[in-house]
């Protein structure tokens, strides 16, 4: 095994291995590192030899002494050594049988409550998201954040100490408290899908593990709460895109844009899965919920039999209403978009032109992309590449840049 198949199997079990050793270290930072060690663990002696049968519980083992051995050492921990000590020793006698089945399958949910607690700000929940649960680098959360690496970092401390000395349990909270966290929660598992369904950075378009945990997770909330349209409206959500996984890009990784897709590709079981959720979440009590308004669209993408026979009429109203019920720029730029299906390019860019003349998505950087398409498809090509020099400049996600690149090549021979 190479190392390129080696960091595969960390990267599809790190989220939630490290969610276990969080439980069971009972510190952010302590099971980071001790998860780090695990791995460098497994780059000497994987190569040599067959990965385990169970790489996660594999890393959770390691993991765990590798932290036993960190409180040993580190002088820091002297006065609460021995209790810690004694409770990672009595948790490392469990046998790994009752490790993989009983403490793996809900760790990562207990992380998602911990960081959707009531104590923090939405931006901190967010970023001890994209930072512990999506892996995201301290550097990358600032950029989302538009902060310094360093304020970030601080930011990030704060929320891990204030998890630690204010006690904040790490758990799946009882019926009266799950209430007033559900919609943080449900907010941070689609955050987590999102970065899975189109990563913020990197070589890679899409993280599948990332996106198959949050359908995991939205899977295990619907069963804990079944009666909820919301949570029904976000896994359906979830599924209908991630059904498109396959079609989404080439083998050599470049993007697969939607007109492009062949839609054979697409996964029609789960779209089918995905299609019965929509109609339960349209189908509860009260006025529908953003998540399955999203899904309603997402379930319109999903039936049509192509690109241009997709019913754009409908797609843009639905916008409509979710922007009535969940207003914010995002959604008008997608608006924007559908609205250039129906009405026109041009019709679409003065929507846009309004959009950033409010400065509500300066710093978005799909907006310049929206904006290139609708120049291109308007013949406006200077200001269009004007457009995708921008969208260039604004992403950290590799395939988006070659296939901004591609658009300028193909304007360049249309000249």
């Amino acid at each position: 095994m190479n190392s390129g198949e080696i960091e595969k199997i960390f990267r599809d079990e790190a989220g939630r291995a490290l969610a276990t050793l969080i439980r069971l270290v009972g510190d952010f930072d302590l099971a980071q590192d001790a998860l780090q060690d695990a791995f460098a663990v497994a780059l000497e002696r994987w190569p040599a030899a067959d990965p385990p049968s169970n790489p996660r519980a594999w890393l959770v083992n390691v993991g765990r002494n590798k932290a036993i051995d960190r409180v040993r050492r580190q002088v820091m921990f002297r006065g609460k050594r021995s209790e810690l000590t004694h409770e990672l020793l009595a948790d490392a006698a469990a046998s790994d049988e009752a490790c993989e089945v009983t403490t793996l399958d809900d760790d990562m949910l207990r992380l998602i409550f911990t960081c959707c607690h009531p104590a923090f700000a939405a931006d901190v929940r967010v970023a001890l998201t994209l930072r512990t649960i999506c892996g995201l680098t301290t550097a990358q959360v600032a950029r989302a954040f538009l902060v310094s690496e360093d304020a970030m970092a601080q930011r990030l401390l704060r929320a891990k100490q204030k998890i630690r000395l204010a006690g904040i349990p790490y758990e799946v909270p009882d019926r009266e408290a799950l209430e007033p966290r559900l919609r943080g929660v449900l907010a941070v598992i689609y955050l987590v899908f999102t970065e899975g369904y189109a990563a913020t950075s990197g070589e890679d378009l899409m993280r599948p593990d990332l996106a198959r945990e949050a359908i995991r997770l939205g899977r295990l909330l619907d069963a804990l709460m079944p009666q909820r349209g919301e949570i029904k409206g976000l896994l359906a959500l979830m599924l209908l895109h991630d059904a498109r996984r396959a079609a989404r890009e080439t083998t050599g990784g470049d993007v697969v844009l939607l007109e492009e897709q062949d839609r054979a590709r697409w996964d029609h079981a789960q779209i089918a899965d995905g299609l019965k959720l929509v109609e339960h979440a349209l189908r509860m009590p009260g006025r529908p919920e953003s998540y399955a308004v999203q899904a309603a669209i997402a379930a319109l993408h999903a039936q049509a039999p192509s690109y241009h026979d997709t019913d754009w009429p409908q797609i843009a109203g639905l916008y409509e209403v979710l922007l009535r019920i969940s207003p914010s720029p995002v959604i008008e730029l997608n608006h924007a978009a559908a609205v250039s299906m129906v009405d026109g390019p041009a019709r679409a860019l003065d929507l846009i032109d309004a959009l950033e003349a409010r400065g509500g998505l300066n710093a978005y950087e799909l907006l310049p992309a929206v904006r290139a398409d609708l120049l291109r498809r308007l013949g406006r090509h200077d200001a269009a590449r004007a457009a995708y020099h921008a969208a260039t400049e604004a992403t950290q996600l590799e395939p988006l840049r070659r296939l901004y690149a591609r658009r300028l090549a193909e304007m360049d021979r249309e000249s």
